[in-house]
Formats: C-alpha cells, sequence, structure tokens
C-alpha cells in the first residue's frame, strides 16, 4: 500500500477528492495533508476526513526558499511517504526539494500543458481564442510545470465564457482526473490518462 502526502495551500478542492478516492481496493492511503498557510480551509477539511495535519507558514521566512522547505521537509519526511501529490500549492519548489521526491512527486495544473505553463491559465487561453481548455496531472521537475505528463482532461471554451466560468468547469475536470492519475500511477502505470 503506497503512502500518499498532499500538499495544499487553500480550500484543498483537489486533496479532498483525492483523499476520498483511497478507500477500498486503492493502491494507496493518504497519511499526511501539509500547507504553507496555517488558516488554509483544506487543512479542517481533511481533518474531518480522518487524515493528520501540519501547516508551516511561508512568511516568516521571507526570501529564504531554502529554510522553508527544510522546515516543510521534516513533518513531510516523518510520514514516510511514497507519493507527494502537490494539490494547489502556491508556492515554487527549488530544485533541490524537487530532488528529495524526484519521480514520485506529483502537481496538477490547469492548462493543456505543455500550453500556459504558471499563473492566469484560464485568461491565456481565452486571449489566445482556443476552442478548449483543460488540465494536466505531471511529474514535477526542476523547470516549473515542465515534467512528464501523467494524464490530461479537456473542457471546451464556451462562447461568452469568462476566465471564472471556466475555471470552475476545469476544476470539475481536475476532481475527476486527478484521482483517476493517482490511482494508476499507484500501481505503477505511469501510461497518460486522457479524460473529455
Amino acid at each position: 500500500m503506497k503512502r500518499v502526502a498532499i500538499l495544499i495551500s487553500g480550500g484543498g478542492s483537489n486533496m479532498v477528492k483525492l483523499v476520498e478516492s483511497m478507500t477500498g481496493d486503492h493502491p494507496a492511503r493518504p497519511v499526511i495533508v501539509g500547507s504553507n498557510d496555517p488558516g488554509a480551509s483544506g487543512l479542517q477539511r481533511a481533518e474531518r476526513l480522518g487524515v493528520a495535519t501540519f501547516a508551516v507558514d511561508h512568511r516568516p521566512f521571507g526570501k529564504d526558499r531554502r529554510a522553508f522547505e527544510q522546515a516543510l521537509l521534516e513533518p513531510l519526511l516523518a510520514a514516510e511517504p511514497d507519493i507527494l501529490c502537490l494539490a494547489g500549492f502556491m508556492r515554487i519548489l527549488t530544485s533541490d526539494f524537487v530532488a528529495a521526491f524526484k519521480g514520485w512527486m506529483l502537481n496538477i495544473h490547469p492548462s493543456l500543458l505543455p500550453k500556459y505553463p504558471g499563473l492566469h491559465t484560464h485568461q491565456r487561453a481565452l486571449d489566445a481564442g482556443d476552442a478548449v481548455a483543460g488540465a494536466s496531472v505531471h511529474l514535477v521537475t526542476p523547470e516549473l510545470d515542465a515534467g512528464p505528463i501523467l494524464g490530461q482532461a479537456q473542457v471546451p471554451i464556451l462562447p461568452g465564457d469568462t476566465a471564472d466560468t471556466l475555471a470552475t468547469r476545469v476544476l470539475a475536470m481536475e476532481h475527476q482526473l486527478y484521482p483517476e492519475v493517482l490511482r494508476r500511477f499507484s500501481a505503477g502505470d505511469t501510461r497518460p490518462v486522457q479524460l473529455g
């Protein structure tokens, strides 16, 4: 049984879907949920689901990302995870942190990578006149949003869409995609998942 740690920064809706999926014959179980924001509402949601939580506030560390990551590593590694899932974790991680989890850290990103790494993905898709948008789950590498893709889900861009309406539909697909990718990845299957 694989042990899964999850990092969040906010409400943790993808984290909730991941945790809820890890039951029955699923080859993994959640062991801890962490956040860089002690006030993140997702921490309470994880506790209600029976998962241990921790928080390391990034703000006192200022620009010292390495010191923040060192503090983050302690409770993470103590939980002995086999897989680390980033689920709306809004901090860019250093190459040293990524190297510590090389090959077993996943991230979900709200675009059809390699299009639109980084922020403001939905508005960028609208501005480009794209016909479809979506989400990607990928292995994390030191280069932002550039690791091998493990799954993608597409949604059509509709006439009159705004960044907010598009984001709502993409998030609904993320909630299907991430659990499916995690299930397969936990079983050793890295063939890309395609939804939508």
